[in-house]
């Protein structure tokens, strides 16, 4: 079977604060928070939802593609793919761009650089409408918003079976284009919190 993993690739940094948070944030100053957590260290780990989830199908022993962006420092990332065994060809690198770079707390909401996913041109796979429809499986995985929108529109066209995992970019989506995404889906990926999300966005 042919799997297509549209989503981000990031290079994720990782950083751990010895403490709770809630220790040094004066509730009723809120409004005019000032302060400064020193963190233990950063550690970066080659990430994104495209390439977490290709790596795990690798591992299973699929041979999943990525359709993704990626910036101008994609050299160390595509290292590492290669090493893994898992292929470049469908990924679109840009030039003028960093590629993404969240920052993660333990605890607390993801600080994020959009970098190479903030473009909304579409980066459909190279040749993708040679694709055999009953042979090919997409996951749409947060990334590139033209690519979420578009991917599941062109799956419905053609009968392919797709599986839509709108996650963290929940808040760029406009409603009809979520629900018509949704519509149609093999399957719906969402914990709690997104699920409120969506049906918020319905109402």
């Amino acid at each position: 079977m042919n799997i297509i993993v549209s989503g981000s690739l990031a290079y994720d940094r990782i950083m751990n604060f010895p403490g709770h948070f809630s220790d040094h944030i004066l509730p009723e100053k809120i409004h005019v928070l000032n302060v400064c957590f020193q963190v233990d260290g950063v550690k970066e780990k080659f990430g994104g939802t495209a390439g977490n989830i290709a790596y795990a199908l690798t591992l299973m022993g699929e041979k999943p593609v990525i359709s993704a962006a990626i910036g101008y420092d994609y050299h160390r990332y595509f290292e590492w793919l290669s090493q893994n065994g898992i292929g470049t060809e469908g990924i679109k690198i840009i030039e003028d761009e960093l590629t993404a770079a969240p920052i993660s707390r333990p605890t607390r909401p993801t600080t994020r650089s959009p970098g190479s996913t903030r473009r909304h041109e579409v980066f459909l796979l190279p040749g993708f409408d040679k694709l055999d429809p009953k042979g090919t499986l997409i996951i749409v995985s947060p990334g590139n918003l033209g690519d979420m929108v578009n991917y599941p529109r062109i799956c419905k066209e053609r009968g392919i079976d797709y599986i839509f995992d709108p996650g963290q970019s929940l808040p760029m989506w406009d409603a009809k284009d979520l629900l018509r995404s949704i519509e149609g889906c093999r399957i719906l990926i969402v914990n709690d919190y997104e699920l409120d999300l969506i049906l918020n966005k319905r109402d």
